[in-house]
């Protein structure tokens, strides 16, 4: 899947989750899971939480053509994590060395995020 932000595009590995997918996300998976898509048909604001992720990830939304919207760090059992804006699509990426260019290119070359 090709994303865009800040006038850049990258390419991101990700397995768009179904009905089950949704509701545990990456709950229970271990930090070398692979990225999840979370796709909507409808713009939204809707929340996430980290009930049972024993891992920090990054929380990507997208607009309808794929293009950035926000990006959090999400630490384990958050009870609320909300974004700003209206959006479509959600990528969580577990923060783990395979994902390191990912990382990199969304927020940049951060030793704060420990991985």
């Amino acid at each position: 899947m090709r994303i865009h932000y800040n006038n850049k595009k990258i390419e991101i590995t990700v397995r768009k989750v179904n009905f089950f997918g949704k509701v545990f996300g990456l709950m229970f998976k271990s930090v070398e899971t692979e990225n999840l898509l979370f796709e909507n048909s409808f713009d939204s604001r809707m929340a996430i939480h980290s009930w049972f992720v024993f891992f920090d990830f990054l929380a990507v939304w997208l607009d309808s053509r794929n293009r950035v919207v926000e990006v959090k760090k999400v630490k384990p059992f958050t009870f609320l994590v909300k974004p700003e804006k209206n959006f479509r699509k959600l990528i969580e990426i577990p923060l783990n060395n395979r994902n390191r260019r990912i990382i990199d290119f969304l927020v940049g070359k951060k030793k704060d995020l420990n991985i």
